[in-house]
Formats: C-alpha cells, sequence, structure tokens
C-alpha cells in the first residue's frame, strides 16, 4: 500500500483547488506512520473538528489529514513550504466539507 499512498499524495493539488478523487483513505495507524517515515511530518495543528495539519519543520511539507469514527484517515491535501506564520485554520477551512464522502 505504500506506493499507492506516495503516488496518490503527490498528486493531491495543492489549496485551495483539488477534487475528491485525489482524496486518499487508509487506516489511521498506517497514515500516520507513512507521514512520519516517509515526510517525517509530526501534528503541527488541530483543528477544532479534529483535521490535523501534519508538517515537517519550517520549509517543509505540509500534510491536511481528517480522521473518521471508522479507523480510517483521509489525506484531503498537501504541500510544501511549511512555516509556522501559514494560517493552517485557513488551509482547513479552505478545503470543502468530505466528511460524508470518505467513509466517516
Amino acid at each position: 500500500m505504500k506506493p499507492l499512498f506516495t503516488a496518490a499524495v503527490l498528486a493531491l493539488s495543492t489549496l485551495p483547488a483539488f477534487a475528491q478523487d485525489d482524496v486518499v483513505c487508509m487506516a489511521t495507524e498506517e497514515m500516520e506512520a507513512s507521514l512520519v517515515d516517509w515526510y517525517d511530518e509530526t501534528p503541527a495543528v488541530m483543528d477544532e473538528d479534529g483535521t490535523i495539519v501534519w508538517a515537517s519543520g519550517i520549509g517543509g511539507t505540509w500534510t491536511v489529514v481528517s480522521y473518521n469514527d471508522n479507523g480510517t484517515s483521509c489525506a484531503l491535501a498537501q504541500g510544501d513550504n511549511w512555516s509556522p506564520r501559514m494560517d493552517a485554520d485557513a488551509l482547513i477551512a479552505g478545503l470543502p466539507d468530505l466528511q460524508g464522502s470518505t467513509g466517516s
């Protein structure tokens, strides 16, 4: 599953425009391990709805992850050049409400 995740995440558009088909979902444990192992990302900002922006440090990669009640998580968007000055709440708010379409 790792090569599929890598290809799919690399195919995600950066905000604000992306299609629902670009959303990558998998078991939460696998999602988090992939973000840590492959991208050296850690949780940076958590939104009140539980969506988390993972980031690899200043100038590094970032990924917006939505968590579902069924034990899966979905990578909704990703990008480069993370900065603590980025408005993570605005990144999350700019995403369409995909909760109903991601298997939650």
